[in-house]
């Protein structure tokens, strides 16, 4: 949600080139949530679903960073200033989310690992 109120922003300021990223990010976690809920991450066992959410966190932290200080330090218009302001909300709330998502990630890996064939021959 908090991606789409980034990317209305944009779209209503002079900082409009910087709208892309917000969209994507939108439709991307849209995907991730409907691939979730849809239980695809069961059918689709060779992907790493939880390593997919972790870049997708990092990413979107580190983009989000960036244009925000883009956008509140080069545009003057009350529209770019409230999207940089959502945008290091969005950073402080992904950052949260790939730290969370990191101990899950760890989690899959271990579980992952003791599957693994190698595990059980020390056995």
């Amino acid at each position: 949600v908090l991606s789409f109120i980034i990317f209305i922003c944009y779209i209503a300021s002079l900082a409009a080139s910087f709208m892309m990223a917000p969209l994507l990010e939108f439709l991307l976690a849209l995907f991730l949530f409907f691939a979730y809920a849809s239980k695809l991450n069961e059918k689709f066992k060779g992907l790493y679903w939880p390593l997919m959410d972790f870049l997708r966190c990092v990413t979107a932290a580190i983009i989000y960073f960036a244009i925000s200080i883009a956008a509140v330090s080069k545009y003057n218009d009350g529209a770019s200033k409230a999207a940089g302001v959502f945008g290091f909300i969005a950073t402080i709330v992904y950052a949260i989310d790939f730290y969370i998502t990191f101990n899950d990630l760890i989690t899959f890996l271990k579980q992952g690992s003791s599957d693994s064939p190698e595990g059980h021959k020390s056995e």
